[in-house]
């Protein structure tokens, strides 16, 4: 597929997503990401700024969701032109598939929402590379089934139908706990669709502070180095200034200061392991 310019596929160097869970504020937002586009300039690596503007399946009623659709998009669309990095978000509903594609470069689904055919339809159809989250409930092989309803709907639409990344973020494992099973970056690349490793979101304990989330952020540098050695295209991580004081999954979040010597090292992973199938 190409994503922002680029063409992903399995062999191509590892591209990353990374950005605070939630939008917190425009100055927040333009923080993060200016020091993520001097971390990508300085590692020359392909990276795409993540934010939603709207957290809409938060553990309890009264934990921070975002500043909404309208002023979601206003920030992303100022944080993409003063810093030139393209930008992702998530869409909660089919209605906002087609707006958030006017301002966004990638949209991406919820994983609780890949198995809603309409949902699925209506990103597919928007013409924009969609990040598509594999469910935690879900086997790696479903995901099949899920990347066909999307080549559907953007046939029928008239859009590009090589257009679609799958990521995983964990499965469930009894309560509040995910693991990660390595195979299944394999079985999903077997979809011809480029893989995604969420390294952040595998270390979270759902539910599991209670009225929000817990995480074990300590592991993220763990899954991430097993998941760029089993050959992937590109990893996804939330990262924030002061993860302990986020407002939405901070438990799980990636100190902004150690995203750097992580990729340094994730770098030179893919490059071993890509380095003969050019």
């Amino acid at each position: 597929m190409i994503l922002c310019g680029r063409k992903i596929t399995a062999e191509t160097p590892l591209f990353v997503i990374a950005g605070p869970c939630v939008i917190e504020s425009e100055q927040h937002s333009l923080h993060v990401a200016d020091t993520l586009a001097a971390i990508a300039r300085r590692l020359d690596v392909q990276l795409i700024f993540k934010s939603s503007f709207d957290k809409a399946n938060r553990t309890s009623g009264d934990s921070f969701r975002g500043p909404g659709l309208d002023e979601g998009l206003r920030i992303l669309e100022k944080v993409r032109a003063e810093t030139g990095l393209p930008v992702l978000t998530d869409v909660h509903e089919a209605n906002q598939a087609n707006p958030v594609a006017e301002v966004v470069d990638v949209l991406q689904t919820p994983a609780f929402l890949a198995r809603q055919t309409d949902f699925i339809g209506a990103v597919a159809a928007s013409g924009k590379p969609v990040n598509i989250k594999k469910a935690q409930f879900m086997a790696p092989g479903d995901m099949q089934n899920v990347v066909t309803k999307a080549r559907q709907a953007a046939a029928a639409a008239g859009k590009e139908t090589d257009n679609f990344m799958l990521c995983d973020r964990g499965t469930s494992f009894g309560y509040n706990t995910l693991v990660s099973d390595m195979r299944g970056l394999s079985i999903m690349a077997e979809t011809g669709c480029p893989v995604i490793f969420d390294a952040t979101h595998s270390v979270q304990l759902p539910g599991a502070g209670g009225t929000h989330s817990s995480g074990e952020r300590r592991f993220v540098s763990v899954l991430a180095r097993a998941a760029v050695a089993a050959r992937i295209s590109g990893v996804f991580m939330e990262v924030h200034p002061d993860p302990d004081n986020a407002l939405s999954d901070g438990p799980n979040s990636l100190k902004l200061d150690d995203l750097e010597p992580l990729l340094h090292e994730l770098k030179a992973i893919d490059r071993t392991v890509k380095a003969n199938l050019a």
